[in-house]
């Protein structure tokens, strides 16, 4: 009982909090969406539980010490890889938007994990070049582990997904330092890649949204419709909003997934500019944590792994910001904390969980 009073005391509070609002404030816009489209509360409900879940994970992670995952990061890499390969046999695709495991009603997108999985194995694998240049062998290497995860997340089809890996990875390798004349070989790879994908790797419809993206005039599958809504109801929340629950776009249908995708946009509409810069606020202050609770623990392997939880945060904000303001082609990418995805809730409080024990071990070792 000592031990955990004295955990709790040097737990980061603030953070948790921060990360609940996010929550809170989801939660109650998708209520409203809910209660104004149907009589079920079943996506209000299974998020509920997700944060409840996210809750009980985050505070239970400060009493175990987190360079147990360092020990742990190989199993931990091959776990996430047979992961990735399970969801491709006995998975689920659902709206086109990555693959799921399913049981029953209940359902789990395994790509929310991996991305918890590699960032554990890049902090363990590139911790030892922290405080010098990367060489080409260690950049390398997490060149071919982020190919690895990203090559089966592409095959599910989830290129958003796939995206906020090599967000995360280069996030890493340049907090380490790339080597000499590395610019290049990425900006050739780049090139490659992008070419690649292009002619073999994306679907059709995922062709759609970058052509209607970059010509918006000339869209005959009308794949901008998602768009023009989202910038509608961003522009008529105003100033201070509709209230939450009276979004006139969500709430008579003329957003689609706007429980999900296009919740940027029903906090646009119904808090008001100054709405969004409190959630926007808050992600930033999450992220502050994060890099503070960093640099705080000096050590490699926990600098590295919250670099990745913060990149992969933000990485999700500013793509799901930009799709629906019009700024980027919309991809399969929720707004952490507030879209209705239980899964990619309990894994971003598995990070706040694990951010939270580097805080506690940070300023004490407890046996």
């Amino acid at each position: 009982m000592r031990r955990w009073l004295e955990v709790y005391t040097r737990y980061d509070w603030s953070l948790l909090l921060a990360a609940t609002a996010l929550s809170a404030i989801g939660l109650l816009a998708i209520y409203g969406i809910n209660i104004s489209q149907s009589t079920s509360l079943f996506q209000f409900n299974k998020q509920l539980i997700g944060l409840l879940v996210g809750e009980a994970i985050a505070l239970s992670l400060a009493l175990v010490d987190y360079r147990r995952l360092r020990t742990l990061a190989i199993p931990i890499f091959a776990a996430g890889t047979a992961m990735l390969v399970a969801v491709l046999v006995i998975g689920t695709t659902t709206r086109n938007a990555g693959r799921w495991f399913v049981v029953g009603s209940l359902s789990f997108q395994p790509v929310e994990l991996a991305k918890i999985m590699l960032a554990i194995f890049l902090a363990w694998y590139l911790a030892r070049y922290v405080h010098k240049r990367l060489t080409w062998i260690p950049f390398l290497g997490s060149v071919v582990a982020l190919f690895l995860y990203m090559g089966l997340v592409l095959m599910q089809p989830d290129f958003g997904s796939a995206m906020v890996f090599v967000a995360m990875w280069g996030a890493v390798v340049l907090f380490c330092g790339l080597p000499k004349h590395a610019w290049w070989v990425l900006l050739v790879s780049l090139i490659t890649v992008s070419t690649l994908l292009w002619f073999f790797g994306l679907r059709q419809y995922q062709k759609d949204r970058i052509n209607a993206f970059l010509h918006p005039a000339n869209d005959p599958y009308r794949t901008t419709y998602n768009v023009t809504q989202a910038r509608i109801a961003i522009g008529s929340g105003g100033w201070f909003g509709k209230g939450i629950g009276e979004g006139s776009q969500a709430r008579l249908r003329f957003l689609p997934e706007s429980s999900t995708d296009f919740m940027f946009a029903v906090l646009g509409e119904e808090l008001g500019f100054f709405g969004l810069l409190v959630v926007l606020g808050l992600f930033g202050f999450i992220i502050f944590r994060y890099l503070r609770i960093a640099a705080r623990a000096e050590d490699p392997f926990a600098g590295i792994l919250l670099v990745g939880f913060s990149a992969v945060i933000l990485f999700h904000v500013l793509v799901n910001a930009g799709m629906n303001l019009g700024l980027l082609p919309v991809t399969g990418i929720p707004l952490p904390f507030a879209s209705a995805a239980a899964s990619s809730l309990i894994s971003l409080f598995i990070t706040v969980g694990i951010a939270e024990s580097i805080a506690v071990q940070s300023r004490g070792s407890f046996r």
